[in-house]
């Protein structure tokens, strides 16, 4: 239903703001990718001493930040999209965004399960044994077995051959890299084509700004506590670019295309409403399940926490998934 008379045929972008929308490329691409990139350098800089409390903030903000993310910035606006007046009455006969994802959750769930059991027949082979729960302090979600010292020493001289943990570890952890960063991506080339086009420009751009300021933050708290062999440690920062770049890129395609490019067609509802369904989903079972569970239910450190630390690291989940949530207001 995309009739060149309806109103959700018409290409009305505004030509007002040019020069600020040109320069919002800039903006957004220096405050994305130094929220991004800043936790990962802080980490690893030997010369900037940040308490640890500072990192576990930064941690559990973001986690904080990602589940927010995942509810209020991508399924609320995927439901509006897939059942706007400009598409099919067939469209609203059933949920589709919700469909969508929960098919992305059991995706996720079902390549994890795979990868996990993949992992450990690896480590099985090699009697390296695992603890499927218990997790290191400021590790990353289990995006795979994790490892222990081997009870005893190996003498089987195949299985000394074949002994690969540390490179069977880094790709399951860039696996996980990939599966957040693909979530995140989506939705951050989708602002950015908005922010391009939309009438109330002002107030979406400082949003946004704050928007990917903090979604940087979440991201790149997540990306610093990544343990990876040496040869992999330009991973997190080549992810925490490639984040940075995602909404300057969105902006300039719409700028490209904004007098042909109809937000409110059904096309791109349709385009919009599946791909922010299906990034709900990655970032729900990466901010619950991932997140969430393993760094507060199963990691041994938490569960054997005093409860001054332990408000502190939900106190600051809370306040990053309060802050993400407010921004939806506005965007």
């Amino acid at each position: 239903m995309s009739d060149p008379d309806s109103e959700c045929g018409n290409i009305n972008n505004p030509d007002t703001f040019t020069g600020l929308r040109v320069a919002s490329v800039f903006v957004i691409l220096v405050c994305a990718t130094g929220g991004t990139l800043f936790p990962i350098l802080a980490k690893r800089s030997t010369w900037l001493h940040l308490p640890k409390s500072v990192f576990d903030f930064a941690k559990y903000f973001g986690s904080g930040v990602i589940i927010a993310t995942a509810f209020i910035h991508l399924l609320s606006p995927a439901l509006d999209e897939l059942s706007s007046d400009c598409l099919s009455p067939r469209w609203s006969e059933y949920p589709y965004a919700l469909a969508l994802c929960l098919l992305s959750i059991m995706s996720i769930f079902i390549l994890e399960l795979v990868a996990f059991r993949w992992g450990t027949s690896r480590l099985q082979k090699i009697h390296v044994t695992h603890d499927t729960h218990g997790h290191e302090v400021g590790s990353h979600a289990a995006h795979g077995p994790e490892h222990s010292p081997p009870a005893k020493a190996v003498d089987d001289p195949e299985a000394q051959s074949i002994d690969l943990k540390p490179d069977d570890s880094a790709a399951a952890q860039i696996i996980g890299i990939a599966i957040l960063e693909f979530g995140v991506l989506l939705h951050s080339v989708l602002i950015g084509l908005t922010l391009a086009v939309d009438e109330g420009f002002k107030i979406l751009f400082v949003v946004i700004i704050f928007h990917q300021t903090f979604e940087g933050l979440g991201l790149g708290s997540r990306l610093a506590f990544i343990k990876l062999p040496p040869r992999y440690n330009f991973v997190p920062i080549a992810a925490a670019l490639i984040y940075g770049i995602s909404t300057p890129i969105g902006i300039a395609v719409g700028l490209g295309i904004r007098s042909t490019y109809n937000p409110g067609s059904a096309t791109a509802s349709i385009v919009s409403g599946v791909l922010d369904s299906l990034s709900a989903g990655i970032l729900m079972y990466t901010g619950l399940v991932e997140l969430l569970a393993h760094e507060f239910l199963f990691n041994k450190e938490m569960v054997n926490s005093s409860d001054g630390k332990l408000a502190y690291a939900i106190g600051s989940m809370l306040f990053g998934c309060g802050i993400m949530a407010l921004l939806g207001k506005w965007a």
